[in-house]
């Protein structure tokens, strides 16, 4: 028999162990991005209060174009850093998730840096 691994477990236990060394701050929240086989998702987090402060994803009404590819997560950066900025957000932690930094993650990540964010 042929056993299968599961990759989103596997991301998950990746995240899980990330996250025992990432965590938001007032000062310096979490930009925490979550990939989907269509949409891409960002938000940003206070760890210490629980809240999120900040969210943008390719699933907005004002975006217009498919979200799996790394143009429509290189939008999606750039809406949540002006969504940030608005807010006071000037620098972040970057949390991507479980994921290798690589296509639609590294992606979003230079949309954010080229709309204003520091990480």
């Amino acid at each position: 028999m042929i056993n299968k691994k599961d990759s989103n477990a596997a991301r998950i236990k990746r995240h899980r162990r990330i996250r025992k060394n990432i965590s938001g701050t007032a000062e310096r929240p979490r930009l925490n991005v979550y990939r989907s086989l269509n949409h891409i998702y960002a938000q940003i987090i206070d760890d210490t209060k629980g809240v999120t402060l900040v969210s943008a994803s390719s699933m907005d009404k004002e975006f217009n174009q498919y979200g799996g590819n790394c143009e429509a997560a290189k939008a999606v950066g750039k809406a949540v850093a002006a969504k940030a900025l608005e807010k006071g957000i000037k620098a972040v932690v970057f949390d991507r998730g479980g994921y290798i930094y690589h296509g639609r993650v590294a992606s979003l990540a230079e949309g954010a840096r080229e709309g204003g964010l520091d990480f």
